[in-house]
């Protein structure tokens, strides 16, 4: 694992006011309303608080609209109610708000992971990876409970009934307090893993029930955790339980949905009609109102206890391509549930256009002629009618595992490999109906470019590869190409840019016959395109405009909340930009290329603010890159957790820079599924979400 620090310089950005308005920027358009991780679900009353990979949503109306909320934390992992006061438990600690989320302040804890909270009357319980806190002043102190493991075998979830505590701690079981953690006892008596619990007034109204849901398994106990019953074997991991009157629901991951039980568990059955996402992570019920909040399709809803589901949007979504057919727009969403999605309406609205389409994990499109192409991890797929319908074309595809396109005539090139080793370059000649191989073969193919007759691949480790015959043979060009893992190729005019995985952009002005290190003001770029003589780049720190063939560079980020750009694409007169959660943008071409005067890079600021960005690739197999910029010089941690929040790697360690840095990171030894990576420096404190893929 190697990382880099990225030493800007200072710019100024000249704007002339005389030929645009003040006001001329980026707009994010209105979707698509498909994807978004949801983290977490709050409720506060009326207010329903959900926690995705871009920040904080509120809702005040029952989840058709949707604002973000600025908090001094980027997501939270739960939220609870005590009075008047809203507590939320995040990665940087507890924070506290006493305006129904307005505004919050920090409450303790800082520089720990609350993964849970709950409330007992005036008491407050936090659970990290560590231990059980307890505070009785609104968590302006905590004191420790007896309830601790040791680093790494920390609190996953809390519930209270009446004034008894359960807490489940990862590898300890589950346990109960009657003194408000003084003192403790393992209630589990042998139940399995438990990954949610909820529970609800039994039908004699004398006791409680307490349902534990596990990794496939729901259980009952109704005295207090000390026997358990076994009630239903479910298909999947039990993400959620919630309870509303006498119905008992379950939200399961990988696939499975949700599941309904109006007898206490004694039977299930699935309700996911509409539901078009299954993967849940979260459930949260307001009134007659149940939520669903999704892997990668953000939140649904039911209004008739999960007879039917209408997705309640949430503009968060990863955007990994974009294309154009005449006028109309389709954006590939990313994520473990993609969609292809069009707008006819430049970015006003947005329809899934999916139908034939059997995979989620989509990688790229492209357009040759009328014809549009999706690459996913199980192949090409092809339509004739804007989407409409898809049929799967892999006739002779040795390798599915598609990452990227490139069109010369009536010619489609398909570069693919899932890892070193395996894949290569493929040709179909009659729009995808048959492939034949290359002489490009057992290396893995992430970008394609074509400059007149030349065709050039970049590999993961094996460099630049040029074909002038249309890929039938193929000559290995990395003279001066200090690194060879190369995840993005472009064209301009005679110049080729690569970008590398950890050295940079470089440059060749002669068909990668030589590479030099490139002047530029991003470490990478996702995707470049012409537009007449300028050239366009979106990068991991932004939108960049070039006028000179590449030689300098001016940021056009105005208005642009994310700047982790994923594609580009041109359409009639505007610029679209899929980012990194946030999103489709969009902004006219005319307003940037003549409202800019370039300086020199010399000038280029250092960063204003902490973040960390999304790793790319995203899923991976095996090496992906974090990248995290620092305001000023700070103590870092990035550490590396499994779904269930225990370290599995320690990234980073010690004191950086003030800059743009980053980790390359080789999960070789990891399997697959998905992880969590969190960046500490200083009082910031921010989670992702990364997937591995074998």
């Amino acid at each position: 694992m190697k990382t880099r620090t990225l030493r800007p310089t200072l710019y100024l950005a000249v704007f002339l006011f005389g030929q645009i308005p003040l006001q001329a920027q980026w707009v994010q358009t209105n979707g698509p309303h498909y994807g978004g991780i949801i983290n977490g679900f709050a409720v506060s009353g009326t207010n329903l608080f959900v926690s995705t990979g871009s920040g904080v949503f509120l809702s005040t109306d029952t989840g058709r609209s949707w604002s973000p909320v600025s908090t001094p934390f980027s997501g939270f992992n739960q939220m609870v109610e005590s009075g008047t006061n809203l507590f939320a438990g995040t990665d940087g600690g507890v924070f506290l708000s006493i305006d129904y989320g307005a505004n919050w302040a920090p409450a303790g804890l800082t520089f720990m992971r609350v993964n849970t909270l709950a409330t007992s009357g005036t008491h407050l319980f936090a659970g990290t990876s560590a231990a059980l806190f307890h505070s009785t002043d609104n968590g302006a102190s905590w004191t420790e409970t007896g309830l601790t493991w040791g680093y790494n075998n920390g609190i996953g979830v809390l519930a209270v009934i009446d004034t008894n505590l359960f807490a489940w701690m990862w590898e300890g079981g589950v346990f109960l307090s009657t003194d408000n953690g003084t003192s403790w006892a393992n209630v589990d008596n042998g139940l399995p893993y438990v990954t949610a619990l909820a529970a609800s007034p039994a039908a004699d109204k004398a006791s409680t029930n307490l349902f534990a849901g596990t990794c496939g398994e729901v259980f009952l106990s109704t005295d207090n955790g000390i026997h358990w019953v076994y009630k239903g074997r479910l298909n999947n991991y039990i993400s959620a339980l919630v309870v509303s009157g006498t119905n008992l629901f379950a939200g399961t991951l990988w696939d499975s949905g949700i599941f309904l039980s109006t007898d206490n568990g004694v039977s299930w059955k699935e309700i996911n009609n509409g539901l078009t996402n299954r993967s849940v992570q979260n459930l949260a019920i307001i009134g007659t109102n149940l939520f669903a909040g999704t892997w990668g399709d953000g939140v649904f809803l039911s209004t008739d206890n999960g007879t039917s589901w209408v997705n309640s949007g949430l503009i968060c979504t990863d955007i990994v391509a974009l294309t154009v057919i005449d006028t109309n727009l389709f954006a590939c969403t990313g994520d473990c549930e993609g969609e292809v999605c069009l707008s006819t309406d430049n970015g006003a609205s947005w329809t899934k256009v999916n139908s034939g389409l059997t995979t989620h994990w989509l990688t790229s499109l492209a357009v040759s002629g009328t014809n549009l192409f999706a690459g996913t991890i199980d192949g090409v797929f092809f339509s004739t009618d804007n989407g409409e319908s898809w049929t799967e074309v892999n006739n002779g595809l040795t390798d599915t595992m598609v990452r990227a396109f490139t069109v010369n005539g009536t010619d489609l090139f398909a570069g693919s490999g899932g890892f070193p080793g395996i894949g290569g370059v493929f040709l179909s000649t009659d729009n995808g109906t048959s492939w034949t191989t290359t002489g490009l073969t057992n290396t893995a193919v992430y970008t394609l470019a074509m400059n007149g007759s030349n065709l050039f691949a970049g590999t993961a480790r094996d460099g630049v590869f040029l074909s002038a015959d249309n890929g039938r043979s193929w000559n290995v060009v990395n003279s001066g190409l200090t690194d060879t893992d190369v995840y993005a190729l472009a064209v301009c005019g005679t110049n080729l840019f690569a970008s590398t995985y950890s050295s940079g952009v470089f440059l060749s002005t002669d068909n990668g016959t030589s590479w030099n290190p490139a002047s530029t003001p991003f470490s990478s770029f996702s995707q470049m395109i012409e537009n007449g003589t300028n050239l366009l780049a979106g990068t991991d720190r932004g939108v960049f405009l070039s006028t000179d063939n590449g030689t300098s560079w001016t940021e056009v980020n105005t208005g642009l909340t994310s700047t982790c750009i994923r594609s580009l694409v041109i359409s009639g007169t505007n610029l679209f930009a899929g980012t990194s959660g946030c999103g489709v943008w969009r902004r006219p071409l005319s307003e940037m290329i003549t409202s800019v005067v370039e300086e020199p890079l010399a000038d280029r600021r250092l960063p204003e603010n902490f973040s960390l960005e999304q790793n790319y690739p995203n899923p991976f197999n095996p090496r992906t890159t974090i990248r995290y910029t620092l305001p000023n010089r700070s103590v870092v941690s990035l550490t590396l957790f499994n779904l269930l929040g225990k370290e599995v790697s320690k990234l980073v360690e010690g004191e950086e820079e003030a800059g743009f840095h980053e980790v390359l990171f080789d999960g070789s030894n990891l399997k697959s599924g998905v992880y969590f990576f969190r960046l500490q420096a200083g009082e910031f404190m921010q989670t992702r979400k990364l997937m591995i893929l074998r």
